[in-house]
């Protein structure tokens, strides 16, 4: 069975790939954590859906490119270095939706829903726009 000899094959690399990708993951929630004016995590564990909104929005803002960089890489270097890119974008709009919307922190604290929608909506949009640019 040759898929499964391709299988054996290429789990090495899939589990170096899955491993450094959910550690970008990691430290992209640790550094947003460290920017956002709010503690997403005390906010979340406590109901606050504006936050939760905000930051799933942020996530998938900076996963969507680390899943196109990990399709189109070259090796682990190309992945890490992309990745921080993306990681820096997501710093970017987030620090543009807090200069929009100068009572964001305010927002979300209060779990204004409209507040995590647009924080997190923006993130979103503009990770997978920066998911398109990584493709050339």
């Amino acid at each position: 069975m040759p898929e499964l000899a391709w299988l054996v094959a290429a789990f090495p690399n899939f589990l170096r790939y899955i491993v450094v990708s959910f550690a970008l993951a990691a430290l992209f929630l640790w550094i947003y954590g460290l920017i956002t004016p709010w503690r997403e995590f005390t906010l979340i564990r406590a109901g606050n859906s504006a936050a939760a909104i905000a930051l799933v929005g942020a996530l998938l803002g900076f996963c969507l490119p680390l899943a196109n960089t990990i399709a189109h890489s070259a090796s682990l270097t190309d992945l890490v270095l992309w990745s921080l890119v993306a990681l820096a974008v997501q710093v970017l709009v987030h620090i543009g939706m807090r200069l929009l919307l100068p009572h964001l922190k305010e927002a979300v604290e209060a779990d204004r829903s409209a507040a995590g929608i647009a924080a997190g909506g923006f993130a979103a949009c503009f990770g997978l726009v920066n998911a398109a640019c990584l493709t050339s």
